[in-house]
């Protein structure tokens, strides 16, 4: 049905002298609205990135290496501090934008935390269960938010992806050529 410009009266078939109505048109007006509506709300949700959320570790020429679905907003890497040869682990926050943060390091050995990272902060004793003998907060002056991180997977850095619900993924060893670098994001599951 259309309605002639400033008159106000309905015009085309069936309106003109008829009494009937078409419901069905109707009915499938409001079915195009309804379907419109879900699908520019679907649009909206996406663009904000409300969605589920996987850690992906690719290579620098986009081949996946690991994908681990997020059941919540925490993973972490570890690593053979080079420097120390004791594991560390840092650990990250999902952001609602995608982005990531530092939130919590983690070693084996104290000097790591108070002399490699040297951050302002007292390491204390890791709760009991935790995979690190000590704990400590990143630097409040610097946060450290990424969108996405190069790491190198090298045997002797032997980086590792937490996710929790998933076991344990050594990077290191699924990377092969010469380049061990890999880039660490936060994607939205298809």
């Amino acid at each position: 049905m259309s309605l002639l410009p400033g008159a106000g009266v309905p015009s085309g078939p069936g309106s003109a002298g008829s009494t009937r109505r078409r419901p069905h048109r109707l009915g499938r007006l409001v079915a195009l609205v309804v379907a419109g509506a879900a699908v520019a709300t679907t649009s909206a949700v996406a663009a904000r990135g409300d969605g589920e959320h996987a850690v992906t570790v690719r290579t620098p020429d986009d081949d996946l290496v690991a994908r681990l679905p997020l059941a919540g907003d925490r993973f972490a890497v570890s690593y053979r501090n080079s420097v120390y040869t004791t594991l560390a682990e840092e650990r990250y926050r999902v952001l609602p934008d995608g982005r990531f943060q530092l939130v919590e390091i983690a070693a084996d050995q104290l000097a790591v935390l108070e002399e490699y990272y040297a951050v302002p902060g007292a390491p204390r004793p890791a709760p009991p269960g935790d995979r690190r003998a000590y704990v400590v907060d990143p630097d409040p002056a610097r946060p450290a938010v990424f969108e996405n991180l190069n790491i190198a997977a090298t045997d002797l850095g032997e980086r590792t992806l937490w996710v929790p619900g998933h076991p344990p993924v050594p990077v290191w060893q699924r990377v092969d050529g010469d380049d061990p670098t890999v880039l660490l994001d936060i994607e939205e599951t298809p």
